[in-house]
């Protein structure tokens, strides 16, 4: 039988996920509402990913890994458009990390266990420590290792980090295929 990932989506009040190709999600994982994945991207056991009150985009080729939540900010009295959560290409985004209404560029790696907040904005090439809290509205500039709580600059990217972010992307893609191989050999219908 055919891998479907989104027999692993549900829709809410109208919106159903929309998937790009070869996407996978592991069947523990939840995706919910108005969220889009693109192209080649990964969303790894026990994973939430909240649609319900604003968007969420994820682009191409990547991870979204074990017991990681990512949710938005509905707009309100509080805060009139509300924050969405939008995430770019070659991302890499570790286990247990919570992203809340953020926007996070390309090529970026976001250490285990780290948060990042409503309004915080990651640029393009950035690692993010493990454990590091990036507080609301906080901007972290291109080409930085930040660590920390709350997250700081502690020194330029060097050539190896940066060769890393296309590096962890690729892999997680082939590890994704290899998932969804086992899943199809392993469904019931499938012919043995």
């Amino acid at each position: 039988m055919r891998y479907q990932a989104r027999l692993y989506t549900r829709a809410f009040e109208g919106q159903t996920p929309r998937l790009g190709q070869r996407v996978f999600i592991d069947p523990s994982a939840v995706v919910i509402g108005d969220v889009e994945l693109g192209d080649d991207s990964s969303i790894w056991p026990q994973t939430t990913v909240r649609g319900d009150m604003h968007r969420i985009r994820i682009g191409q080729r990547c991870s979204i890994q074990d017991n990681s939540v990512l949710h938005i900010t509905h707009a309100g009295p509080f805060n009139p458009d509300g924050y969405p959560l939008t995430i770019g290409d070659d991302v890499t985004v570790a286990h247990s990390v919570t992203l809340h209404g953020c926007e996070i560029g390309n090529r970026v790696l976001i250490g285990m266990g780290s948060i990042v907040m409503d309004g915080a904005v990651i640029e393009d090439d950035v690692v993010v420590g493990a454990n590091s809290l990036v507080p609301p509205g906080k901007r972290l500039a291109s080409g930085h290792l930040y660590v920390g709580s709350p997250a700081k600059a502690v020194r330029p990217l060097n050539d190896k980090e940066y060769d890393y972010f296309c590096y962890s992307s690729a892999n997680y893609r082939k590890l994704k295929d290899r998932h969804i191989a086992e899943l199809e050999r392993d469904s019931p219908g499938v012919d043995q």
